[in-house]
């Protein structure tokens, strides 16, 4: 009974420690995202264009480089320009237009930058007016989001193409799925670059570049490309998903690394590579570069402070010798754009980029929760509805798992049965634990019976609802995905709560008691699960045992509601799974008992 005892204070205090971080931690998160995700939408709302102020700002100056060449460009660690908006510093420029069935934007001539990209399909909120996401930003904005690829040369290179080389436009001035441009350049060395920017129907770009020597020396060429990003994004902070600086290179593999760290570190730099790819990512968005397939390059992360903050994920490649009347050819990939699964697992496939799939954050159950997605994703196929293809999901988890729980309820069934031989030993041998315990595993021997078996299907089901909420929290598909009525995100908590009568009183509540319609759901049916066994005799237990549906109640109502809704499911498919079993195996079912107990006055003891 003290074993009993103290395995259940334990629960109870795991339980309140998770609500206290859910409370005091993950609450004002939610809510400080809320207001960065409004105050974002009012921002490009309000944007128009002002002024004409330059495009330069910190940063401009970041690019690899090594002993011997040319790498220093002006403006690197100059002061912050003036503030702009986002219209404002995108007219400041000379800019091609991106228009993709997925995209649209600019690029900016000084540099060849992709610093202005939309996604179409996104919106900043689940309102149909919201502005779209703005995933790329001119450098000299607060929030300053951009691609460059560019060379570093040796000392009879000449000025080769960098941060503020000015690139000339031949033909197409517009960028369109089915439409490349074509940029060029040549320096007084006479070399001639020329830059063909091709991007397919949805977030891969293409940047292929012939370099030719009309010079009368032979010159050396170090390719390079970043990704950086001004100062630090709000993030969701969460253990079980990474944002920041990300990258599949060399020995090493996947690295991923914590804005927090790199600014602590300052600089990353793993060995060098001949594939693989690195940048930074989002939880639905990101951007990286693969450098040109089999040339060696080093990669880097870096954490730059002066001027203004930023992050870094940059590459440079080994020299490429190119003689007086040749040319050479460089290809570099840029990625940009939202991280559907179907997408990254395409180009993946389509490139031979070494684990591109990993730029999803699929977890510790990698082997679990990327097979869920896809079954989720062909019941979504099926059904047409994400909160559908949930409980269908649900139910063919149940059916896999039925064989172990059947024997689970059947072992808990009989448990049931011996529930009076079991306190007659222990009256028996109340003093002697060793005696009893002997004496309750012969009984069990006797009857057959695992005491432990009830415990497999909770064990088991904790990695399948890990990777449950891993594939409702960070896939794309799931954000803003509609259930019915009032469920318009699965992603996001039930919007409802109960103590302004789900919406009907003119208030909103805190964020700690927002017990929605389907959060109070789960709390019913996992009342009605634990109904289905006896109360413990132990005050303590019974305590415990009444109030953990009201503790999961608080802990889940502000989880995910795709992740409610499943728990909601499973209980109650787990209530008629067992109730089924019991009534087979001859074992009382104790619910309405346990039910009827809970407004049951009781008795009042007798005075002595």
């Amino acid at each position: 009974m003290e074993n009993n005892r103290n395995f259940f204070i334990t629960i109870a205090l795991s339980v309140v420690i998770l609500t206290l971080w859910q409370v005091f931690y993950m609450n004002p998160r939610i809510e400080a995202q809320r207001e960065a995700a409004e105050i974002q939408a009012q921002q490009q709302q309000a944007a128009t264009p002002q002024g004409q102020g330059s495009s330069v700002a910190p940063g401009d100056g970041d690019v690899p480089s090594a002993p011997g060449t040319q790498a220093e460009v002006p403006g690197g660690g100059a002061p912050s320009a003036a503030p702009q908006t986002r219209d404002g510093a995108i007219g400041a420029t000379d800019r091609i237009a991106i228009d993709t069935p997925r995209l649209s934007g600019s690029i900016n001539l000084t540099g060849a930058r992709i610093d202005d990209l939309l996604l179409k399909d996104y919106r900043v909120t689940v309102e149909p007016n919201s502005p779209n996401i703005s995933l790329l930003n001119p450098s000299a904005l607060a929030n300053g989001y951009y691609a460059e690829v560019g060379y570093v040369g040796q000392g009879n290179a000449g000025a080769v193409p960098g941060p503020q080389t000015v690139w000339a436009v031949e033909g197409n001035p517009q960028l369109t799925q089915d439409a490349p441009v074509t940029l060029t350049y040549t320096n007084d060395a006479g070399l001639t670059f020329e830059r063909t920017i091709a991007v397919d129907a949805d977030y891969m770009f293409t940047i292929s570049d012939s370099v030719t020597n009309a010079g009368g020396e032979q010159v050396e060429l170090m390719n390079y490309g970043r990704i950086t990003r001004v100062g630090t994004p709000d993030i969701e902070g969460i253990f079980v998903l990474h944002e920041g600086l990300i990258g599949v290179t060399g020995e090493e593999g996947l690295q991923e690394i914590d804005y927090s760290t790199l600014a602590e570190d300052r600089q990353i730099t793993p060995g060098k590579s001949n594939d693989g790819w690195l940048g930074i990512t989002d939880k639905y968005w990101a951007v990286a570069m693969v450098p040109s397939d089999g040339q060696a390059f080093q990669p880097r992360y870096s954490y730059f402070d002066d001027g203004r903050v930023r992050y870094q994920a940059d590459y440079l490649s080994d020299a490429v010798s190119v003689a007086p009347g040749q040319s050479t050819e460089i290809e570099t990939r840029v990625f940009a754009g939202a991280k559907v699964v179907g997408v990254i697992d395409a180009y993946e496939e389509a490139y031979g980029i070494r684990q591109f799939e990993l730029l999803i954050d699929w977890g510790w159950f990698y082997f679990i929760t990327k097979p869920m997605f896809f079954v989720i994703d062909w019941f979504f196929r099926l059904f047409g509805n994400f909160g559908v293809a949930i409980l269908a999901t649900t139910v063919l988890v149940k059916l896999i798992f039925f064989p172990l729980a059947n024997k689970s309820y059947v072992s808990m069934a009989n448990m049931k049965k011996v529930q009076p031989k079991l306190m007659e030993i222990r009256e028996k041998y109340g003093d002697d634990r060793m005696k009893q315990q002997q004496e309750m595993m012969e009984l069990y021997k006797k009857e057959k019976i695992n005491p432990i078996a009830g415990c497999w299907p909770i064990l088991l089901q904790i990695p399948v609802f890990f990777a449950l909420y891993k594939v409702i929290y960070v896939t794309i598909e799931m954000r803003h995905a509609p259930f019915f009525g009032w469920i318009n995100d699965l992603s996001a908590p039930d919007p409802t709560s109960l103590f302004n009568l789900f919406g009907l009183l003119p208030y909103d509540v805190p964020s700690f008691l927002m017990i929605g319609v389907w959060p109070l759901m789960m709390g019913i049916t996992r009342v009605v699960q634990m109904r289905m066994n006896p109360t413990p005799p132990d005050p303590t237990q019974a305590m415990i045992f009444n109030w953990m549906p009201v503790v999961f109640t608080f802990m889940l109502a502000t989880f995910p509601a795709g992740l409610v809704i499943y728990w909601a499911w499973n209980n109650t498919l787990s209530v008629l799974q067992q109730g089924l079993i019991m009534k087979r195996q001859g074992a009382k079912i104790e619910l309405w008992d346990n039910l009827s107990g809970m407004f049951r006055r009781k008795p009042k003891e007798p005075a002595e």
